[in-house]
């Protein structure tokens, strides 16, 4: 055992979430902390994070919500939120929208009272109950989700998430795939004050090398994994540079080490690895062919 820690607790935690602070998450989060952190203004500086499904704009985004958790302060007897992050809901709804950031905030959004509010006096209450938190980011992911809508339904969830910036005074984040990118620009106003960082998917590199034997440093094994750079290679193969590819491949190499006694990743087993579903899928068809 690793640390004393038994060989199911390891597979839990390898299962978990795991934060690994490589380079290109961490000037992502220095930027969004100096945002947070900036004195109020007028027009409050906003970024839009994109690349592709999957390269860990959902993981910079909850790291960073942990970080200004909310706080309550029993002397005021109030409830500071630095941080509010959202999902953008599955389509440009105004209406959808607002009733999320009540659920986040915990305000009784499914009362039959404020189900039955238009869309004027949700927004009246919004605003509110915002700045009582002492709002300082919003943070909305999945951006993306506004495609699902018309323009016209585009350029009104636009310009609610610009009006709620401007009234709060707040910094405005968006999380989202590089399709997203035109139809934030298409909101001339916001897109001038959002600066855009792209992330791009991992390449042949010293930066996807670190990363790999930062992750793999991170797994509960007994022996250090010493990886060939043939290896590496294959693994950015298998994943197509994708970060959350890369992390559930090496999850699963390194169950498969605790479980097989190795307690290593190694070359042979990144050669033969293969996805858990088509392990089974030869088991599963003999057992149907024998009418199990």
């Amino acid at each position: 055992m690793a640390d004393g820690v038994g060989q199911d607790d390891r597979i839990s935690l390898i299962q978990s979430d795991i934060w690994i602070g490589f380079p290109r998450a961490e000037q992502v989060l220095d930027r969004l902390q100096s945002l947070i952190e900036a004195p109020r203004q007028t027009r409050m500086p906003g970024l839009l994070v994109h690349g592709a499904s999957g390269i860990g704009k959902t993981m910079i985004a909850r790291n960073l919500s942990r970080r200004y958790a909310p706080e309550y302060d029993p002397m005021a007897g109030v409830t500071h939120t630095p941080l509010l992050l959202l999902q953008a809901p599955p389509a440009p709804d105004e209406r959808r929208f607002y009733l999320h950031i009540l659920a986040a905030v915990g305000a009784p959004a499914t009362a039959i009272a404020v189900r039955s509010q238009n869309v004027a006096s949700l927004e009246v209450r919004v605003i509110a109950l915002l700045r009582d938190l002492g709002l300082r980011m919003i943070m909305i992911d999945e951006v993306h989700n506004l495609l699902a809508g018309t323009h016209r339904e585009q350029r009104r969830f636009l310009n609610v998430l610009r009006y709620l910036s401007n009234e709060l005074e707040v910094s405005l984040v968006c999380f989202g795939v590089s399709e997203a990118v035109d139809a934030i620009r298409g909101d001339v106003q916001l897109a001038r004050r959002l600066d855009e960082h792209h992330l791009p998917n991992w390449r042949d590199d010293s930066e996807f090398s670190n990363m790999i034997q930062t992750l793999i440093a991170a797994m509960p094994l007994e022996k250090k994994s010493n990886l060939k750079v043939k290896s590496l290679r294959q693994i950015l193969a298998l994943t197509g540079g994708i970060t959350s590819r890369v992390f559930s491949l090496v999850k699963d190499l390194a169950i498969d080490a605790i479980r097989s006694g190795e307690e290593c990743i190694t070359d042979d087993a990144v050669a033969n690895w293969s996805p858990l579903w088509s392990r089974y899928a030869p088991v599963q068809r003999r057992l149907e062919q024998a009418g199990v």
